[in-house]
């Protein structure tokens, strides 16, 4: 978790999903017990990523705390990609 809050409607559009890629992707590696330097497909699905719906409950929530965000767990399933996720999260959750 971040030590210092950042208000997301307050960075650039590229500043904020930069911010949200390094942070959720940190937080996908972390739930795949993935290395840093290990890659990590964006395009994938959280299930051909090996997630269960439970751990990706988890993520989802470790997500919203980070943030300070609610995601609806429908979005989960339409956008079943990391790369489709921080694009509805930078785009949807914190337009200005």
């Amino acid at each position: 978790m971040r030590d210092q809050r950042v208000d997301m409607r307050e960075l650039l559009p590229q500043e904020r999903r930069e911010l949200l890629e390094t942070t959720v992707v940190g937080l996908f590696r972390a739930a795949l017990l993935m290395a840093e330097d290990d890659d990590f497909p964006l395009d994938r699905g959280f299930f051909d990523l090996g997630l269960t719906s439970l751990r990706l409950s988890e993520l989802k929530g470790a997500i919203e705390a980070e943030f300070g965000c609610e995601i609806d767990t429908a979005v989960l399933f339409s956008r079943p990609t990391t790369e489709q996720l921080i694009n509805y999260l930078a785009d949807e959750v914190w337009t200005v």
